[in-house]
């Protein structure tokens, strides 16, 4: 009966789409035009304008090539860089999708106090980042609340915020900032899933771990698409909290491409800074176009 329901959905996705008459369809770009515009003179001009610096000198905007490139990748702060966000990235990204889609899987047993449990998780995304940044402070410094809590069983002071044990601190921070957002969405995948599929596949003796391989996993994959790129996007916007915490030269296990960015930004390095911008954006697009090859497939079988 499943493998009918699966069929039948199938079929309804190779259906010809209708196609709406000329004005119908310029409608929603209407709508989009004043996005567009914003986003194309506040992001796509200025991206193009840092990829023409890059093969420019700063100081007497001489053009000189790849050399720009050939610097930032032969620099010692940015191999440092780069390998630490690389390793936040990998820790990171993981533990958020796990984490967040299992929560996300209990809570769907508690459909009445859906909305209690899903203002509480998105509390975090609303308190401003200085707030968290006071609030890490008093927990992770070296005399705050975490040293004074672990006192009684003679445990040595920890500089939670000084030392490598800050890249747990900035890890355990991404995750509590963006566990809510991400919880939701994959809440919104699965309320989105045909019930008749779950009863089918009850009728047919499937188990609770059968019926999420075989039917919550495919008709997620969308949602874990579209999870995993905001959960990349916004394992970037982590420097907020690691620079208000520790400054522009923190601890080397915390020192990420955006605190490097910004260092050559005071120092008036645009050349290296507008080449280390776009290489990383071209290995983001790059990771996000893998990343859809990979879930199309998956999604195709």
């Amino acid at each position: 009966m499943i493998k009918i329901l699966l069929m039948q959905r199938k079929k309804q996705w190779n259906k010809h789409d209708y196609k709406a008459p000329w004005k119908e369809r310029i409608v929603p770009w209407l709508f989009l035009a004043p996005s567009l515009f914003v986003v194309s003179v506040m992001v796509l001009l200025p991206l193009l304008d840092a990829f023409r610096r890059s093969f420019f000198l700063a100081v007497s905007s001489r053009f000189v090539g790849l050399q720009n490139y050939i610097s930032v990748l032969g620099n010692s702060a940015f191999k440092l860089a780069a390998g630490n966000t690389a390793k936040f990235i990998a820790v990171c990204m993981p533990l958020l999708l796990v984490i967040s889609l299992s929560v996300a899987l209990m809570l769907t047993a508690f459909q009445e106090k859906h909305g209690i449990f899903k203002t509480s998780f998105l509390v975090p995304m609303a308190i401003p980042v200085a707030s968290i940044v006071l609030l890490w402070r008093v927990i992770f410094h070296r005399n705050g609340l975490l040293n004074g809590i672990l006192a009684p069983w003679d445990a040595a002071p920890v500089d939670w915020i000084g030392s490598a044990a800050s890249f747990g601190v900035l890890v355990f921070a991404y995750l509590w900032k963006n566990f809510g957002y991400d919880m939701v969405l994959w809440l919104s995948g699965i309320s989105a899933i045909n019930p008749a599929l779950y009863e089918a596949a009850q009728i047919d003796g499937a188990g609770s771990i059968k019926r999420f391989v075989k039917i919550t996993l495919p008709n997620l994959m969308p949602t874990l698409f579209t999870v995993t790129v905001l959960s990349l996007l916004n394992s970037f916007k982590v420097f907020r909290e690691a620079y208000l915490i520790a400054g522009s030269y923190p601890d080397d296990s915390i020192y990420m491409l955006q605190h490097l960015f910004n260092n050559w930004f005071s120092n008036l390095d645009v050349d290296k800074m507008c080449a280390g911008a776009v290489m990383m954006a071209s290995l983001v697009f790059i990771l996000i176009m893998i990343l859809q090859k990979i879930l199309n497939r998956g999604g195709s079988v």
